[in-house]
């Protein structure tokens, strides 16, 4: 009894060592990290129409209000996506010889995402006929707190600017369906995009 009982003590540790090895034998592939599906509403636009020196389509999910940091910039305008957290933040101003300043200020504000981007990507945009030009800033990097960036002038009145933030903390890969998404509206935006006030001329 005493023989079989010492036989079971050797070998039953034995048997849990062996089970372990034969589990962990087998190849092992970690699953990529999943994401919460994210509903997205289907495309259709309105127009923007009030007080302001500009129009343009936006989408109908979206909600505009004026920009409450700024009360005293009347033209100032946040487009709030309440279902993503997200919001295009809209500045205006007059040009007042001032155009290269302008410019120059918004190109350092895409520039401050460098250490959180792994590239800044820009497209121009030249509207002739509607007088609308400008510069599209596509911010990439998981950690890029505004991806996607804009301005939009007729040279000698007016320039606007366009900023998207999401008030979570920055992950755009689990963001990047809403990123695409938005993008679409902005690029909506700027192609419908009309002056007011339009200047004469333009850019040529």
């Amino acid at each position: 009894m005493l023989r079989l009982k010492s036989k079971f003590m050797i070998l039953f540790p034995c048997a849990v060592i062996l089970t372990v090895l034969i589990s962990c034998s087998g190849d092992y592939s970690p699953k990529p990290r999943g994401y919460f599906r994210i509903a997205l509403p289907e495309k259709k636009y309105t127009l923007l129409d009030s007080i302001y020196p500009y129009t343009f389509e936006y989408p109908v999910y979206a909600r505009i209000h004026p920009d409450e940091m700024s009360p005293k910039e009347i033209y100032w305008i946040n487009i709030d996506y309440p279902q993503f957290k997200g919001t295009i933040h809209i500045s205006y101003r007059t040009i007042e010889n001032n155009l290269q300043q302008l410019t120059e200020d918004s190109r350092s504000l895409v520039l401050k995402h460098i250490p959180k981007s792994s590239g800044i990507f820009q497209k121009e945009i030249r509207d002739k006929e509607n007088n609308v030009y400008g510069v599209c800033y596509e911010i990439s990097g998981v950690g890029a707190a505004s991806p996607y960036q804009f301005y939009l002038t007729d040279s000698t009145r007016n320039f606007l600017r366009g900023a998207l933030y999401f008030t979570t903390v920055p992950n755009n890969d689990s963001l990047s369906p809403v990123i695409d998404f938005v993008k679409q509206d902005i690029a909506h935006l700027i192609s419908t995009f009309r002056w007011k006030n339009r200047a004469s001329s333009g850019v040529k």
